[in-house]
């Protein structure tokens, strides 16, 4: 004869499976359900160099992120919802890493890591670095940036900007380092971090227009200030902070001393030029009008000329400390690889209708094109 179960049983069958259906539910909302993060072996050292001609091999859509064009052996791009990593070789995704609960504020590539910061509400509030190789979460911490806030990136340093201040961390571990709140009345208008500190420019409602700044980027402390007028046409921002710094001021590109801000050099613009700027540890480069201008970065003296349809990446292919290697720079026939000194060619990779304004970076056999929206690769 069978025996119906204690009341007590049907108790905990049925509190046992409303832990389970609350579990699920709590489990579908969490961060946890809503990461997508994938990883892989690290990537290996690509031998050879670039062929005489080279095609398109591979497209791949997306915003590429700032700092390092290319880090861990990976070519990393970002998506409104974190960063991914590309095989520059196959073109196939190596590991992904992002969250569909949240949306991206920005993402650096720097010194191996990817640091990427998320926003789940109304602020920033979560940031996350990964291995840039394998894709591996080195750490995670709390933050507490504004929605409108973006990274930047060098050596040994993460740089988080927005109008209303700049916080810098340290890529290989989760501290922050120093914060720089503006003084009443004033706003950050452009910041750039580079080898000289950390530049920026604020705009105050009372004083100077503007007044350019530069900081230390390990402790945070003024270097110096210099105050600058509103120019009535063109533009006034950083294009970067290393030696020298770069400066759009009106109608000319200024490369400032970073020991006081005093021009080194002037470069004039004209029509609707949008100059860039990169710098090494050999030679300072700025594209106005589609000409490269090579200076030298202790003086501002101009080195060499060439016609140009984008930069170099943002470090010397096979360059060592002292500056040895070459600069693969984009122009009209395709890449063609100069001495960052001198502007000697060394050699031609020609590409048929290569799309002006980009970056190109040498990963072995194949040139590696970062442009505003994707980032094409040539073998």
């Amino acid at each position: 004869m069978l025996r119906r179960p204690p009341l007590r049983v049907w108790i905990w069958t049925a509190a046992t499976l409303a832990l389970v259906v609350v579990a699920a539910l709590l489990w579908r909302g969490s961060d946890a359900a809503a990461t997508q993060s994938t990883t892989a072996a690290p990537a290996g050292v690509l031998q050879g160099t670039p062929a005489d001609a080279v095609s398109r091999s591979w497209e791949r859509p997306g915003k590429p992120v700032s700092g390092d064009l290319i880090a861990g052996g990976r070519v990393i791009l970002g998506s409104p919802h974190g960063v991914s990593a590309i095989d520059p070789l196959s073109g196939d995704e190596a590991w992904r890493y992002s969250r569909s609960n949240a949306r991206m504020c920005g993402a650096t590539a720097t010194n191996g890591v990817v640091v990427a910061v998320f926003r789940t509400q109304d602020r920033c509030d979560e940031a996350v670095a990964v291995d840039a190789g394998t894709g591996v979460r080195t750490w995670t911490r709390n933050v507490n940036f504004r929605a409108d806030t973006d990274l930047l990136s060098t050596n040994q340093i993460v740089l988080a900007v927005s109008r209303a201040g700049l916080v810098t961390l340290d890529p290989l571990g989760d501290n922050i380092r120093w914060r720089y709140d503006p003084p009443d009345g004033c706003v950050i208008d452009d910041a750039e971090a580079g080898s000289a500190g950390v530049a920026l420019l604020q705009i105050c409602d009372d004083g100077p227009a503007a007044q350019l700044r530069l900081l230390d980027g390990f402790t945070g402390k003024a270097h110096w200030n210099r105050d600058l007028p509103r120019p009535q046409d063109g533009d006034l921002r950083l294009l970067g902070a290393d030696q020298p710094l770069g400066l759009v001021m009106g109608d000319e590109v200024q490369a400032l001393s970073p020991t006081n801000g005093s021009v080194r050099r002037s470069l004039p613009l004209s029509g609707d030029d949008a100059p860039r700027m990169l710098s090494s540890p050999s030679v300072a480069l700025v594209l106005v009008a589609g000409t490269l201008h090579a200076l030298d970065p202790s003086t501002g003296a101009e080195l060499w000329t060439a016609d140009a349809r984008g930069l170099p990446g943002a470090s010397v292919a096979g360059a060592d400390a002292g500056g040895a290697g070459v600069l693969l720079v984009p122009d009209v026939d395709g890449f063609t690889a100069r001495d960052p000194r001198s502007g000697a060619e060394h050699g031609r990779s020609t590409v048929a209708d290569l799309p002006a304004g980009g970056t190109a970076s040498g990963a072995g056999p194949v040139v590696v094109y970062r442009l505003a929206d994707r980032v094409l690769a040539y073998r």
